[in-house]
C-alpha cells in the first residue's frame, strides 16, 4: 500500500495550498480586518477578534490553539477541553440560541457548519440570519479529518496573526503524521473494524469517520467498505463472517460506567465472540474517547501512533 498523497515535502506545500484555496486568502493587508471564506462557503470578514464566541469545544480549543481568547463558548469546551479562556458558557453546542450568544456582544462567531452529532437539535446553521442581522461575523467550519483541523486552525491563525501557534500546533503535528504513515509503506495492516457501542446497540463506522479516515491512511481495509450493510445493520454473525484482523473498539455512554457495561453487554458476554481471530489474537483494542470520539486537535498525531502500533503490533 501506499503512503498516500502527504508526503514530507508535499505537508508544507499542502499547509500552503489550504491556506490560499480553504482559506481563500483575500485578506486585506490590514491587521484590523481579515477575509476568508469558510466551509459552507461564505464570505466572512473579521475585523476585530477581541471577543470570539465558539459554539464547539473542539472550535474552542482550536481558537486558543491559535492564540485567541475566548468571552463565550459552548457547555463542551469547559468538560471536555478545559478552555483557559474567562468565558461564559452559552449552553450545549446542540442546542444555543442567537440570543445567549448576542449577549455577549462578540466580534465574531465560529459555529459548526455540520448537522450531524449527538443532540438532534437546532442546527448552528439556522442561527447565521439573526447574528448577521446583528452585525456579528459568523463562520462556519466543518473538521473531521486531521486536514481539516489544519485547514481551520490555519485560518484562524491567519486572524490572528500568531505563526508560532501554527507552527508548534499545526505544522508540528502534520510532520510527525506524516513520518507515521511513512513507516506503512510495504506493509501489511491487514482488515479492520471500528465498534462503536452504545446502551442501546452497537454502530459500525464507515471509512469516513474521523477513526475510519485514519485507519485508511495506515493501511488498513475497513469490512464495512465490502459489506455496507453492516452501517446500517450490524449483528455479531455479520462480524463473525468478516472476521476482520483487528477490532476497534469506541464504548460511549453517559457515564464511563455505562459506557464500559454497554461494551461487555455486546462483546465479552456474548459467547460467540470467542469465534473471532481478533479476539483469539488479542487484537481488540480499546479506544481513548479523548483521541478518537472528541477531536485530538495539536494531538492529532498522537491517535496515528496509537492506531499504527495496533494495526502493526506483532
Amino acid at each position: 500500500m501506499g503512503v498516500g498523497a502527504f508526503s514530507l515535502a508535499g505537508c508544507s506545500s499542502q499547509t500552503d495550498s489550504n491556506a490560499s484555496d480553504n482559506a481563500q486568502a483575500t485578506a486585506s493587508a490590514s491587521q484590523e480586518s481579515y477575509t476568508f471564506t469558510d466551509d459552507l462557503g461564505r464570505e466572512v470578514t473579521v475585523a476585530s477578534h477581541n471577543r470570539v464566541v465558539a459554539g464547539m469545544g473542539s472550535f474552542a480549543n482550536i481558537w486558543e490553539l491559535a492564540g485567541g481568547t475566548l468571552v463565550g463558548a459552548s457547555d463542551d469546551a469547559f468538560s471536555d477541553y478545559g478552555i483557559t479562556s474567562d468565558a461564559q458558557k452559552i449552553g450545549d453546542f446542540s442546542s444555543l440560541n442567537a440570543e445567549s450568544i448576542i449577549a455577549l456582544n462578540p466580534d465574531f462567531v465560529i459555529l459548526t457548519g455540520s448537522n450531524s452529532g449527538r443532540g438532534g437539535g437546532v442546527a448552528q446553521t439556522e442561527l447565521a440570519d439573526t447574528l448577521t442581522a446583528a452585525n456579528i461575523p459568523v463562520a462556519y467550519f466543518k473538521v473531521s479529518t486531521f486536514d481539516d483541523y489544519l485547514r481551520m486552525l490555519r485560518t484562524c491563525c491567519d486572524i490572528t496573526g500568531n505563526e508560532q501557534a501554527f507552527a508548534e500546533n499545526g505544522q508540528a503535528p502534520a510532520d510527525k503524521i506524516e513520518e507515521i504513515r511513512a513507516k506503512t509503506e510495504g506493509k501489511q495492516a491487514g482488515s479492520a473494524v471500528v465498534l462503536t457501542t452504545y446502551s442501546g446497540g452497537t454502530r459500525v463506522q464507515s471509512s469516513s469517520t474521523q477513526t475510519g479516515v485514519m485507519l485508511s491512511e495506515l493501511g488498513a481495509e475497513n469490512i464495512a467498505d465490502s459489506n455496507k450493510g453492516l452501517l446500517s445493520d450490524y449483528s455479531l454473525e455479520a462480524l463473525i463472517e468478516a472476521n476482520p484482523t483487528t477490532i476497534f473498539l469506541l464504548p460511549m455512554g453517559d457515564t464511563d460506567e455505562a459506557a464500559q457495561q454497554a461494551l461487555e453487554d455486546q462483546t465479552t458476554a456474548n459467547p460467540a465472540w470467542a469465534q473471532l481471530d481478533a479476539v483469539k489474537n488479542n487484537r481488540v483494542i480499546t479506544l481513548d474517547p479523548k483521541l478518537f470520539q472528541y477531536k485530538p486537535n495539536n494531538n492529532w498525531d498522537q491517535a496515528y501512533q496509537f492506531l499504527y502500533d495496533a494495526l502493526y503490533s506483532e
